[in-house]
């Protein structure tokens, strides 16, 4: 495929002209010699309709300056609605019922699902490997969209993993999908529980039964793409617990929180920043076909930090 000046990648979110990769990318691109500098905006609603992630899929593959397209918010949305228009599937994008990366191949419309590896990768900077073993702690998983689903399959498959790992949704089917993204992993069913929660109040008292050094994470999307916290107010978090806000952008509540309990609870607190740097190069590396090797993520995480 030959693509002139133009040519871009995409970016499929809600509100994509907020942003940091906006400023971020051009750089990058110098950096790894990328063909294009130009990254391109798709802002789809919260809960579109089938054919509005459809008409996305159908408009990137048809425009031959099009190189392909990361997707955040809507990733489940799309495998779910468009995985007919894909040439190939990758394994996780299957097993996940995902597409949170598109790429184009000798005329080919490739779909894979990068949120495991992202995960994994983040998780791993701030986590000891034994962290679970040496404490005892739980793992909370707010949320049970793509970004939730993928953390929580990642510790169910991590060699030091939690004895517990509980999943939260607003909606049953959320976390039926989760369920079977587990099952079809092959993870045991007893390593997690699946709750369906109706607001702030039930999150809290889930919290407040945890063990000290749990793992408390915000995949809901509150903070970034909608306002507010799935916390209460008055909320403790577990003694020397681990708590990580997967935003890096926004009103960010919930990380909030965490940040006033710190030093009185103990608290290691992260940020979704690192998950932002690994989302973002692991898509890159899937768009243009370059190698990723850790000490170039490193280098493209300090030129992203400059636009933070």
């Amino acid at each position: 495929m030959t693509r002139g000046p133009d040519s871009y990648m995409g970016f499929v979110g809600v509100s994509t002209g907020g942003s940091s990769i906006r400023r971020v990318f051009p750089e990058w691109a110098d950096v790894l010699g990328l063909p294009t500098r130009k990254l391109v905006g798709h802002d789809v609603a919260l809960d579109a309709p089938a054919q509005a992630y459809r008409d996305v899929v159908e408009s990137i593959a048809a425009d031959p300056e099009h190189w392909g397209a990361l997707i955040t918010t809507h990733k489940v949305a799309v495998h779910a609605a468009a995985a007919d228009l894909f040439d190939a599937l990758d394994e996780l994008a299957t097993t996940f019922g995902e597409v949170s990366c598109i790429a184009k191949r000798d005329g080919r419309l490739l779909g894979s699902a990068k949120d495991p590896v992202t995960a994994r990768l983040a998780l791993e900077e701030f986590l000891p490997p034994d962290h679970f073993s040496r404490t005892g702690g739980d793992a909370l998983i707010l949320g049970s969209g793509g970004a939730g689903t993928a953390l929580s399959h990642q510790l169910g498959v991590r060699a030091d993993r939690p004895a517990r790992i509980i999943c939260t949704a607003l909606d049953a089917d959320a976390l039926d999908h989760a369920r079977e993204v587990h099952e079809r992993a092959g993870l045991p069913t007893s390593l997690f529980r699946y709750v369906q929660t109706a607001g702030p109040d039930d999150v809290g008292a889930l919290l407040a039964r945890l063990p000290p050094a749990s793992l408390v994470v915000n995949a809901t999307g509150m903070g970034k793409d909608r306002p507010g916290s799935p916390l209460p107010d008055d909320v403790a978090f577990p003694v020397d617990g681990v708590v990580w806000e997967f935003n890096y952008r926004g009103s960010l509540e919930f990380w909030h929180q965490a940040l006033r309990q710190r030093e009185d609870r103990g608290l290691q607190v992260e940020d979704g920043w690192r998950y932002f740097v690994h989302g973002w190069t692991q898509a890159v590396a899937e768009v243009f076909d370059v190698a990723m090797p850790a000490a170039t993520v490193d280098e493209l995480g300090r030129v992203a930090a400059r636009f933070r």
